[in-house]
């Protein structure tokens, strides 16, 4: 359907459904993990190349947005703890990232610029609720293909031999000059 998809047959043998789709690469970017979840973890998903042909169309349209770091430095611990209010972190403590680099997924569907590498004001004061222990998501790690999966309009992969980094294409979006 969203992924512009063809069935061309569907078997039943001893109750495994054997189902055969025409679908384009571009339509198969990101389904594994999809497939996966659907079929919880049983499904085998096997692909051919059949040829070239004319695009279907648009692909389904992302419904989320993304975290944006608004500043360059590394990454701490209060200010992730911040931002994963707003949504799912790519990254955790001590990472080092710049301005407009996408830290995580924005549960809405507009970005959201975060300042991660914010860090904890000091003082002599003190809180009745401090000392109180705050809880840390685990970062979500993306492959290759859920990082291309991820990519909007206006945004890019880095791909280097230690790490995929999603960014805008702009990186200072939300400041005009």
């Amino acid at each position: 359907g969203s992924r512009k998809g063809v069935m061309i047959d569907m078997k039943l043998d001893r109750g495994v459904a054997f189902l055969h789709f025409l679908v384009s690469t571009r339509g198969l970017i990101g389904y594994r993990s999809e497939f996966l979840t659907d079929t919880k973890g049983e499904g085998i998903l096997k692909t051919l190349f059949n040829g070239y042909k004319l695009s279907q169309g648009e692909i389904k349209a992302r419904n989320h947005g993304s975290l944006v770091a608004s500043e360059s430095g590394i990454s701490n611990s209060y200010g992730l703890l911040n931002a994963q209010e707003r949504g799912q972190l790519f990254i955790g403590a001590a990472v080092p990232v710049y301005k407009g680099m996408i830290v995580g997924k924005n549960a809405k569907p507009q970005d959201l610029e975060m300042n991660v590498c914010k860090t904890k004001q000091l003082s002599n004061m003190r809180s009745k609720g401090e000392g109180v222990w705050e809880h840390m998501d685990t970062p979500l790690s993306l492959s290759l293909e859920e990082c291309i999966e991820y990519l909007g309009d206006d945004e890019l992969l880095e791909v280097t031999p230690k790490n995929l980094r999603l960014r805008k294409a702009i990186l200072n979006p939300f400041h005009k000059n």
